[in-house]
């Protein structure tokens, strides 16, 4: 069957000229884009019952913009002053630039990694007589504790937010060609909202191991695997996809 309308299940990019823009313009099908989870943070009472006290801290681990965001929102109902000399400890550049929202970068000790949480584990073994906290979600990788766990170093996990299934009850009655994963959590939003979804002629694809597994392990079919050594993005294994399919 030919593809025409695809739902991505992520906010739509808000990049001019995304890969998905292009694909649009490119193929000529219809993409809408909607979150199939969302995150609520934990309140101050809850991060102080799992017994985390933030001035034991001299290192914050930060793996997302969303730790950035609930580990200050957390200090501000605490009302604890982050310290000028508390080290960050940024999975990617993009985390980095992002606590520019509320820190004067110049003037704080912020460490980088390249991309992964392996990559930025060095960095971290180097200064092993900090006491890190690790603010996290509910949905935490389980690589991430492993590793820290062979770094040998002081360390403490709080949840401070969580993943939450979004409702989308708006979207029983509509069909798509492709629904597009890049999550279990999206797997799970998915049989959360529709328990008696059958997937019929719907192609399903999804980003990543655990994102494969998770559709699998639900009774699912994938139609569209990334990233391959052929196709590294989504938006380049649906373009193959499409073509092949479309051509018929």
């Amino acid at each position: 069957m030919k593809v025409k309308t695809i739902l991505v299940s992520q906010p739509e990019p808000k990049i001019e000229n995304s890969p998905y823009s292009k694909l649009i313009d490119k193929q000529k099908v219809k993409i809408d884009f909607r979150p199939f989870i969302h995150v609520e943070g934990v309140c101050a009472r809850d991060v102080r019952n799992q017994k985390i006290d933030l001035t034991k801290f001299t290192a914050i681990i930060l793996t997302s913009r969303n730790a950035v965001d609930h580990f200050f929102r957390v200090a501000e109902e605490m009302r604890f002053k982050v310290p000028d000399s508390m080290k960050y400890f940024c999975q990617s550049e993009a985390v980095a630039y992002y606590l520019q929202k509320y820190v004067v970068y110049r003037k704080r000790k912020i460490y980088v990694g390249k991309r992964t949480f392996q990559e930025l584990s060095p960095l971290i073994k180097k200064y092993k007589d900090e006491s890190f906290l690790l603010p996290s979600s509910d949905a935490l990788k389980q690589t991430v504790p492993d590793t820290l766990d062979t770094l040998n170093i002081s360390w403490e996990r709080g949840i401070f937010y969580k993943t939450v299934v979004s409702d989308l009850s708006d979207l029983r009655d509509v069909y798509y060609d492709i629904l597009v994963f890049f999550s279990p959590s999206g797997i799970k939003s998915l049989l959360a909202n529709f328990p008696s979804f059958e997937q019929n002629e719907t192609r399903i694809a999804v980003f990543g191991n655990s994102t494969i597994d998770a559709t699998t392990e639900a009774g699912l079919r994938v139609d569209i695997k990334a990233p391959t050594p052929e196709t590294p993005s989504m938006t380049m294994a649906l373009a193959k996809y499409i073509d092949e399919v479309n051509k018929k």
